[in-house]
């Protein structure tokens, strides 16, 4: 007997049907196919404290969850209305505040500051930056990164809140536990919603105000009011970082309004590939790790850190995500023929 006569094919060439909301499938094969990526991701971080080798890894898990957020609310203000905004640092130092403020004055535990300070801090950012949302470009992003550091002068020079040194002996999650899966949770939540928000027809009105918000306006939809709705959702993550990050260490001060909570998240999405929304927690997942680990060697870890950016920006540009979602949809395979 010969031997059969094989060919390579597609992973996905059993999908006989395939836009971005609808799949037509035929086994079992093909539904993994679709589904493991997405299985993968939520497995992956739900395990992920488990195999922590210590305490202090776990809560370098935290700040990764937190410039994850970060970075995707970056993602999905950028790439899908147009306005590159870089404050992140506004965005956590107000939601830190306000946590902290109520947290010290009336006791009221994280379960309650966390909300309050996200859907309230989400509103004050939402209302300073709205008269800023005619701007695009260049012009926004310098408008967004001069916000926090003059709140930083103004609370120094007035020397309230508890000035330089802050607000101390806040209220704090009960365990470890808490702090690792709430905001590896609330990664998850925000990264399928956000997905699903652009998938839909809100999201085709936010991209044509990107490509031309004119055409838009001219279309008898108020763009003004689209803006404001994404910059909201944007300054409300980021503010449910500050809150988390005041119950987190039991303090908020004015390091909460520091250049790292805009930086870092724009750089974890330029690796892992703007667009993609899963891209930017894959570039926070290395990159804040990749922050503590050169954290012994001093000043030489910032050049480092430049060094694997550079490279990522000259040789990857389109980001790891969209190379390694590339690759597992051209995956092939040995089929009878």
């Amino acid at each position: 007997m010969g031997t059969e006569a094989r060919r390579k094919e597609r992973l996905d060439r059993g999908v006989k049907v395939r836009t971005e909301k609808l799949y037509a499938v035929s086994g079992w094969q093909e539904i993994t196919y679709l589904v493991l990526p997405r299985l993968a991701l939520i497995l992956g971080l739900l395990i992920l404290p488990l195999v922590m080798p210590s305490m202090y890894w776990q809560k370098v898990l935290c700040s990764m969850g937190v410039f994850a957020l970060l970075a995707i609310a970056f993602d999905f203000l950028a790439h899908y209305v147009g306005l590159v905004c870089l404050g992140g640092a506004l965005f956590t130092g107000v939601g830190a505040y306000i946590s902290g403020l109520l947290s010290s004055s009336t006791g009221l535990s994280p379960a309650l500051t966390i909300p309050i300070a996200t859907l309230g801090g989400g509103l004050i950012c939402t209302l300073l930056l709205l008269p800023c949302l005619p701007l695009r470009g260049v012009y926004f992003a310098i408008v967004t990164i001069i916000y926090p550091l003059a709140i930083v002068r103004i609370l120094t020079a007035l020397n309230i809140w508890g000035g330089t040194e802050g607000i101390s002996a806040l209220a704090t999650f009960p365990n470890i536990w808490v702090e690792v899966y709430l905001i590896l949770g609330m990664v998850l939540i925000v990264l399928f919603a956000l997905r699903r928000l652009v998938n839909e027809d809100y999201g085709l009105v936010l991209r044509g105000i990107k490509d031309n918000d004119q055409a838009v306006r001219a279309s008898g939809i108020n763009v003004t009011f689209y803006k404001a709705q994404a910059v909201f959702i944007t300054a409300a993550i980021g503010c449910f970082c500050g809150a988390y990050l005041s119950c987190l260490y039991g303090w908020c001060g004015l390091s909460l309004f520091a250049l790292d909570f805009s930086i870092l998240p724009i750089a974890a999405t330029v690796m892992g590939g703007l667009g993609t929304l899963v891209g930017p927690l894959l570039g926070a997942c290395i990159l804040t790790p990749l922050s503590e680990v050169l954290r012994a060697i001093g000043t030489w870890r910032i050049v480092i850190y430049c060094v694997v950016l550079l490279s990522f920006i000259v040789f990857k540009p389109e980001g790891l995500m969209n190379w390694i979602q590339r690759k597992y949809h051209q995956f092939e395979h040995w089929e009878k023929i």
